[in-house]
C-alpha cells in the first residue's frame, strides 16, 4: 500500500495549527487542512504491512490497539496517494458512518498501532480521514440516498449522539422506520453540546443531521424518556427500542465547601457554553463566564482540557488544571508497548494556548485538594491543595501518599469539576426495568446488545461506560446490526 519505500522518503506532515494567540479570539476550528498533494504524499508513508495493526481494534490489558471500526485504513490510504479520492471515500465509508466526527476528535489509537510508529513517526491517519470525507463533502460526491424499499417496521432510538446516529443510519439503509429522541433542543449529544466549537464546529454536526433526515430519519428534540413520553408508550408504537443514552452521570468532589457557589461540573459549564453561542453568540448571557477570574479545572483528562480552551477563549484571568497522576513520560514506558495507545507526554492543543497566553502548561501533576473556602456571599474564593506520590503496592495496586510540607492555597473564583462520568443515569433505563451491572451499566452482551427485555437493545456508552467516539459508532453499528436480525429473520447489515 502506497510507495514502497514512502515511510522512507518523506518525513510525517500533519495540517498545522492556527496561531493560538488568534484562535482564542474566536470559537472556530483551531485545525487547518493541507493541499491535496500534501496528503497523496502523506498517504505514501503507509507501509505494506504483513500484519496492519492500525485496524485490529482490540484491547489488550485494557488498551486499545488499532482502529474498533476496522477502517480499511491502507487501502484508502493507497487510494489518496494514488490520486483516487472518491474511491478512497467509498472504502472510508464502507466502516465509519461519520468520518467527519472521527477525523477531528477521535484520539487516533490507529496511529498510536501504526508499524512505521515503532521506530519513526505514525503515518496521519486521523488527517488524511478528514481530507477524505471533507473532498467528498465539498466535490458533492455526498448525496442523500434513501433506501429504495421500506420494511413497514418502526425502531425508535433513545438518544443521538454518535451510537444512537450510527444505528439510525444503519437501520435506515436497511429499509426500517426510524425514530430518533433526543431530550436536548438540538441533536448530536455530546457531538453537539460536549465536544467545543473549536474542536468540532456545529455546523459539521447539523450537515449530517440533515443528510441523515434526507434519508429518511425522523428526529424528536426536547423529548425525555419517562418524562414526555413513558417507556411502555414506545414499547407500544415501534417494533424495536435501542438505548443510546450515553453515561453521563457526574462523578462529584465530595470536600468540604463543595456547596460554594462558582462551583460547577464540567460539562454543565461546556453545555451552557455551547448552547449561548449557539443561540445568541453568546449574548442571551445564558453561560457561565471565566471572564476576569481565576479558575481551577479539577480532573486531568480531555474535558479538562476543553474547559481550559473554553476559560481563555472567555478571557478568564487565570487558568490552572490539576491532574490526579504523574506527567507522562515523553516516550514510550515499558510497560505500554507498541502497538498499544501511546501513554506519552503531548501538547494539547488547550495547553499550548494557555502556554502561549500565560507563559507556562497550566497543568499541576499529583495534587489532590482537600477543601474549597469561600467568601462572605458564599461563593468559592480559594482552595487547599496538597502534593501527593503515587506508590504502586506489592499487590499491583496503586495508592497515592500525601507528601507532608507541600500544602497551598490557590485564589480560584471559578471551579470546573473534570473528574469524569461514573456511570449512566438511572431514569432511563428503571423505566424500562432493564438489569444493570454493579456500575450500572445496562447488561447487555458485547455483539448482541440484547437486554433482559424483549426488543429492548443497548449500545454505546449506556452498556459499556465512558469510552471513545469509535466504540461508540462502532456499537450503533452492531445494535443496528441485531436489531435488524431480530425484525426480520436475518441482516445484510455488516
Amino acid at each position: 500500500m502506497g510507495k514502497a519505500t514512502g515511510f522512507i522518503d518523506y518525513e510525517r506532515q500533519a495540517p498545522e495549527e492556527r496561531p493560538p494567540l488568534d484562535r482564542i479570539r474566536d470559537w472556530k476550528e483551531y485545525q487547518q487542512s493541507l493541499y491535496d498533494d500534501q496528503y497523496q504524499t502523506q498517504g505514501a508513508r503507509c507501509m505494506d504491512c504483513g500484519t496492519p495493526f492500525c485496524h485490529t481494534g482490540i484491547q489488550v490489558a485494557g488498551m486499545a490497539m488499532g482502529c474498533p471500526l476496522y477502517n480499511l485504513i491502507p487501502e484508502w490510504n493507497d487510494l489518496v496517494y494514488r490520486g483516487r479520492w472518491q474511491e478512497a471515500l467509498e472504502r472510508l465509508l464502507k466502516t465509519n458512518n461519520f468520518p467527519e466526527f472521527t477525523g477531528r476528535v477521535c484520539p487516533a489509537p490507529c496511529e498510536g498501532s501504526c508499524t512505521v510508529a515503532i521506530s519513526d513517526s505514525a503515518v496521519t491517519i486521523k488527517s488524511i480521514e478528514r481530507a477524505i470525507i471533507d473532498k467528498g463533502f465539498s466535490e458533492g460526491w455526498i448525496v442523500p440516498k434513501p433506501p429504495k424499499t421500506r420494511t413497514g417496521k418502526k425502531v425508535a432510538i433513545v438518544g443521538s449522539g454518535p451510537a444512537g446516529l450510527a444505528s439510525a443510519d444503519q437501520l435506515n439503509k436497511a429499509g426500517h422506520f426510524v425514530t430518533v429522541f433526543e431530550r436536548a433542543d438540538r441533536i448530536g449529544g455530546l457531538l453537539t453540546y460536549g465536544i467545543p466549537n473549536m474542536k468540532l464546529e456545529k455546523s459539521i454536526v447539523e450537515r449530517r443531521v440533515r443528510l441523515l433526515q434526507a434519508e429518511g430519519t425522523t428526529f424528536v428534540t426536547n423529548t425525555e424518556v419517562g418524562k414526555d413520553i413513558s417507556s411502555q408508550q414506545l414499547r407500544a408504537e415501534f417494533d424495536a427500542v435501542i438505548l443510546c443514552t450515553g453515561a453521563q452521570k457526574h462523578r462529584d468532589v465530595a470536600i468540604e465547601g463543595r456547596e460554594l457557589k462558582g462551583i460547577h461540573f464540567a460539562m454543565d459549564y461546556l453545555t451552557l457554553n455551547t448552547k449561548s453561542l449557539l443561540d445568541s453568540n453568546f449574548e442571551n448571557g445564558q453561560f457561565i463566564s471565566a471572564k476576569g477570574k481565576d479558575v481551577i479545572v479539577i480532573g486531568g483528562g480531555d474535558t479538562g482540557a476543553d474547559c481550559v480552551a473554553t476559560a481563555l477563549r472567555h478571557g478568564c484571568k487565570n487558568v490552572v488544571q490539576f491532574g490526579k497522576h504523574p506527567q507522562l513520560p515523553t516516550e514510550r514506558s515499558n510497560d505500554n508497548p507498541w502497538p498499544q495507545y501511546p501513554q506519552v507526554f503531548s501538547l494539547d492543543y488547550a495547553y499550548a494556548e494557555a502556554a502561549t497566553q500565560t507563559g507556562k502548561d497550566p497543568r499541576e501533576y499529583c495534587i489532590l485538594t482537600k477543601k474549597f473556602v469561600g467568601d462572605e456571599a458564599g461563593h468559592v474564593k480559594e482552595l487547599h491543595t496538597v502534593q501527593m506520590e503515587k506508590v504502586i503496592g506489592k499487590d499491583g495496586r496503586v495508592v497515592f501518599h500525601e507528601i507532608p510540607g507541600t500544602e497551598k492555597v490557590w485564589p480560584a473564583q471559578l471551579v470546573l469539576i473534570a473528574a469524569g462520568f461514573s456511570g449512566p443515569e438511572q431514569e432511563v433505563i428503571q423505566s424500562f426495568d432493564l438489569h444493570q451491572d454493579g456500575r450500572g451499566r445496562v447488561e447487555a452482551s458485547f455483539g448482541t446488545y440484547t437486554t433482559n427485555v424483549d426488543g429492548v437493545f443497548a449500545a454505546g456508552d449506556v452498556r459499556r461506560g465512558q469510552s471513545l467516539i469509535v466504540w461508540a459508532i462502532n456499537e450503533g453499528r452492531g445494535v443496528a446490526r441485531e436489531c435488524d436480525r431480530y425484525l426480520m429473520g436475518e441482516t445484510f447489515l455488516p
